[in-house]
């Protein structure tokens, strides 16, 4: 039987996507993986969303429950005998809680840094105001979006499905070991996106190989509305 190591719901998720050159994300690539691609492309994505009503182990972690999470990931996929896992490899995950990301860099070895963080979420006449902040260098990044709030499900075959539907974590330890994990959700729906923004210092929060995102144009952006999810215990490929 699995053991779970966390649970907790994923709520109004922005998703902005970027098509990126391969060379890029070699060196994130861990072992045994491949580069999954939609269209012939490469993509990354950076997520802003909450974490609410988190247990680890099953344990509610006082001033851990709630909290903001904002990650820059791209996509793999890997072969266990013969099944493709399509999975999500995190380049940096920015919590504003140490110990979260001790925990998750201690256990999961993930690469999670803790700054100051905040969010906005508002709801007028069927309309929700939706943004992530965290503050790197005395600078308030953030990730907004503004959407109807009545949900519909993702199209089969689009950006969206693809960028959603991967239910499997990778990490990369060093050249050689990988680390797998499961989660587990069900399918999520999105909001009707009416407009976003996007302002990120890219070369301070991610370094000067993503400078690149600063000027370039997602290639799609959407909100999901989540869900309850389970991530289990990790294993060694």
């Amino acid at each position: 039987m699995k053991k779970r190591f966390l649970t907790a719901t994923w709520k109004d998720l922005i998703m902005a996507n970027y098509i990126v050159d391969p060379l890029v994300l070699a060196p994130y690539l861990p072992n045994k993986t491949e580069l999954d691609v939609y269209n012939g492309n490469v993509l990354v994505s950076i997520v802003g969303f909450m974490f609410a009503d988190t247990c680890i182990m099953g344990i509610k972690i006082p001033f851990h429950v709630n909290f903001e999470e904002v990650n820059l990931r791209f996509y793999v996929r890997y072969n266990d005998n013969g099944t493709w896992k399509r999975g999500a490899v995190f380049i940096k995950e920015i919590v504003p809680k140490p110990a979260i990301s001790f925990v998750a860099n201690t256990i999961y070895h993930e690469k999670y840094s803790a700054v100051p963080m905040k969010h906005v979420s508002a709801e007028k006449n069927g309309i929700l105001q939706l943004s992530y902040q965290w503050k790197i260098n005395n600078y308030w990044n953030k990730v907004e979006a503004t959407v109807e709030k009545n949900s519909i499900a993702i199209q089969p075959g689009s950006e969206e499905e693809f960028i959603a539907e991967h239910y499997w974590g990778y990490s990369k330890y060093n050249s050689k070991t990988t680390f797998e994990y499961e989660v587990s959700h069900p399918r999520w729906e999105i909001y009707p996106l009416i407009s976003y923004n996007i302002d990120c210092d890219f070369t301070a929060v991610y370094g000067n190989k993503f400078s690149f995102l600063q000027t370039n144009e997602p290639s799609s952006v959407f909100v999901a509305k989540g869900s309850p999810i389970t991530v289990f215990q990790k294993r060694n490929l």
